[in-house]
């Protein structure tokens, strides 16, 4: 029988990902819990969504930078993940570029969600991106995190189509939509541990 995956979840803003993810966990669809929910911002409403399922949930502390954490910062950050027996790392919403210390520590180990079809429209905002830029057919992609930005194997991905008249409001409900839906599956083939990594690509075995 297949040991219950331990998750941790890194955020920065409302959680509303890591709120999927913990109901997929309570649904069983994900075989697994998770187990620590950390957040670079200490009134991310994400830490109330663990705390109200009575999650263990921390802020990691204070950064100067907007972008990264201090090397120090990252490796209380891993420190804090390796306590709770972490698996897995999640990252749902968290802003910043994980480092070598989460990296090394969580090699293969941690996945992200991004709204857009990865190569395209990486980075911030990229629903705005998007549709600034005009194209008919964006979408989530929800892949391994490796040095780059946003530019890890590739796990799942879904077309999202630009409606006549869309907003980046309507546009961004859209995507989260199918993000609520995507990322737990990927986590569900992590935890079956169906996902192979070579090279670029990642295969999801049977």
């Amino acid at each position: 029988m297949t040991t219950p995956l331990r998750i941790g979840v890194l955020g920065s803003g409302n959680g509303s990902n890591c709120e999927a993810i913990m109901e997929a966990c309570d649904r069983g669809v994900i075989p697994g819990a998770v187990t620590v929910v950390l957040s670079d911002h200490a009134d991310a409403f994400i830490l109330e969504r663990a705390r109200h399922r009575g999650i263990p949930a921390a802020f990691i502390g204070q950064s100067q930078f907007k972008t990264k954490l201090e090397p120090e910062l990252e490796q209380h950050l891993v420190r804090l993940l390796q306590e709770a027996q972490v698996g897995l790392v999640a990252l749902a919403g968290y802003m910043r570029v994980v480092k070598r210390p989460l990296l090394h520590a969580f090699a293969g180990r941690i996945i992200n969600v991004h709204p857009s079809l990865l190569p395209s429209f990486p980075g911030l905002k990229s629903w705005e991106q998007a549709l600034n830029h005009g194209v008919k057919v964006t979408g989530v992609t929800v892949h391994f995190v490796n040095e780059g930005v946003d530019t890890g194997p590739i796990i799942l991905q879904e077309a999202v189509p630009i409606l006549p008249g869309d907003t980046a409001e309507s546009l961004h409900q859209r995507i989260h939509a199918v993000e609520h839906r995507l990322f737990p599956e990927a986590i569900r083939l992590f935890a079956a541990n169906r996902l192979r990594i070579s090279g670029r690509r990642v295969d999801v075995t049977s």
